[in-house]
């Protein structure tokens, strides 16, 4: 039997207790989930606590989180007007503009609604897969008039760049987004839906139900992976409810980093500048000859790592490797400190570069990081203890 048949039938063994073990699950996660019968999707949700340890709980759990999701999209997604009984046209009217008026909430939801389009219609380019049609369209959504489709209420209208603000460090000083597709991603004919589509109103259901942070560029870049093997589980009922469960696991994730897109918590030790604050003195410590290098440069940390840590190296490396580090952060209960790690090893990788090059070649180097075997850097972060 081989190495890989071996480690599937190891985690096979692990899920098929009543009671599932969660360090003997994370401990095997940390070393990379194998990517067959739908096992990634299944322990993320149990890593990122959507699922319960108790296997008899799963189904209700589910079933709850579920119905709870379609509930979100009729009270949120669908037009005043628009709903099963049409309620709010009786007592709402397009023209008010008082503060209790559901009108007036969709017309300024479709300012927040525009840049998560414009983020959405770009996202993961080097794969078609959130340009195909999802098997499973939300059918209250592609069932009815073409206005309950997200992309329909803005796209008559054009984004100044100049509109897009973080809630922190400045994602107009700090180029946070670097993956770019030549075209933004069609939308699909009537009654079909793009993954991007999906994905596009998960985004706008949160920013809707976490006010205080609304939706910040770059939560693209998060729910992208999640979605992804969401989406793609071999299981047809999990595949079904990509949606709702993707929802779940992203707002338990962004419950764990959401200090990462707050200006008011970037001070904080888990805030981003904290984060970067830990990179660089793991750095001093591993390396300092390097660090004292990019020092001397005056090329600090939020030149480069701000992207890194922000995004979970989302950016910075091909989707199945992406997957594959998250398998791992996601496994570590100090999940965070491992990111560091990978962080600090990427840069240990090319410290014969970075000690030759002068500043400039130092932040393209380090702004663009080149193709590497991932295997490599995680084992490299592994040793940084």
């Amino acid at each position: 039997m081989s190495l890989y048949k071996i480690r599937v039938a190891g985690l096979e063994d692990i899920l098929q207790q009543d009671v599932i073990d969660l360090k003997s699950l994370r401990d095997f996660c940390f070393y990379g989930i194998p990517d067959c019968n739908g096992l990634r999707s299944l322990c993320w949700k149990l890593m990122l606590g959507y699922l319960g340890p108790k296997k008899d709980t799963w189904s209700a759990t589910l079933t709850k989180k579920r119905e709870l999701y379609k509930q979100f999209i009729e009270e949120m997604v669908i037009p005043p007007g628009d709903g099963e009984q049409g309620r709010s046209s009786c007592v709402d009217h397009p023209l008010s503009d008082g503060p209790e008026s559901n009108w007036n909430t969709f017309f300024k939801d479709n300012e927040v609604l525009l840049q998560i389009d414009k983020d959405v219609r770009r996202l993961c380019p080097d794969i078609s897969f959130f340009q195909q049609a999802t098997d499973f369209p939300c059918e209250s959504v592609v069932s009815h008039n073409r206005e309950r489709k997200l992309h329909i209420r803005v796209a008559p209208t054009t984004l100044s760049s100049a509109n897009v603000e973080r809630k922190g460090l400045g994602v107009t000083k700090i180029n946070l987004i670097t993956k770019r597709a030549t075209e933004s991603y069609e939308a699909m004919d009537e009654g079909l839906e793009a993954h991007w589509e999906v994905v596009e109103r998960i985004l706008f259901l949160y920013a809707k139900l976490n006010p205080g942070q609304g939706y910040v560029q770059g939560m693209n870049e998060i729910i992208g992976p999640i979605y992804y093997v969401m989406a793609s589980d071999p299981n047809l009922e999990y595949r079904k409810h990509a949606e709702a469960d993707c929802f779940f696991c992203f707002t338990a994730l962004m419950g764990e980093i959401r200090d990462f897109f707050i200006k008011t918590l970037d001070e904080s030790e888990d805030g981003i500048k904290g984060m970067m604050a830990k990179l660089s003195n793991l750095l001093k410590e591993k390396d300092s000859e390097v660090w004292t290098k990019l020092r001397d440069q005056e090329l600090y940390p939020q030149y480069y790592s701000f992207r890194w840590l922000t995004l979970l190296l989302s950016q910075e490396f091909p989707l199945p490797d992406v997957l594959r580090i998250w398998d791992s952060v996601f496994a570590d209960e100090k999940r965070y400190n491992f990111l560091v790690k990978v962080c600090c090893a990427m840069i240990v990788l090319l410290r014969e570069q970075i000690l030759e090059n002068d500043f400039a070649s130092n932040v393209k180097l380090l702004q663009n990081f080149p193709p590497m075997d991932i295997k490599v850097v995680l084992k490299k972060a592994t040793s940084l203890e």
